[in-house]
């Protein structure tokens, strides 16, 4: 990483070793971030510079005192200086609203491992 980066204030996790000229990256462009830190597990890269997310949890059944699973999908910012292929794992960050659905942003990815059989 030979190119100075911006400390995004998040710790724990380290900056990419890619750098970008994307304004709205967190790393090297001016997108400031805050709020919730979520991860999950890539579902789709379709878009451009954009991926989903799928964030699994779980929810109590009051009436059955029990656990059930679910999950909710993110559409998120994918900056040119990460890359993601589907079935990573990726932790988001929220930011202010880039377009009608995006208001999270990729700042690491894991690859998965047990994808790779």
């Amino acid at each position: 990483m030979s190119a100075k980066v911006r400390n995004i204030g998040l710790e724990g996790i380290a900056p990419p070793k890619k750098t970008c000229k994307d304004k709205q990256c967190p790393w090297d462009g001016s997108l400031s971030v805050r709020g919730r830190i979520i991860e999950g597990t890539v579902v789709s890269t379709k878009m451009n510079r954009a991926v989903i997310v799928r964030r699994d949890f779980l929810h109590l059944v009051k009436k059955y005192n029990r656990y059930e699973r679910r999950n909710g999908l993110i559409t998120a910012r994918l900056p040119d200086c990460i890359d993601v292929n589907e079935g990573d794992i990726v932790t988001t960050v929220e930011c202010r609203p880039l377009s009608k659905s995006i208001s999270f942003v990729v700042v690491q990815a894991k690859p998965n491992k047990t994808e790779e059989r």
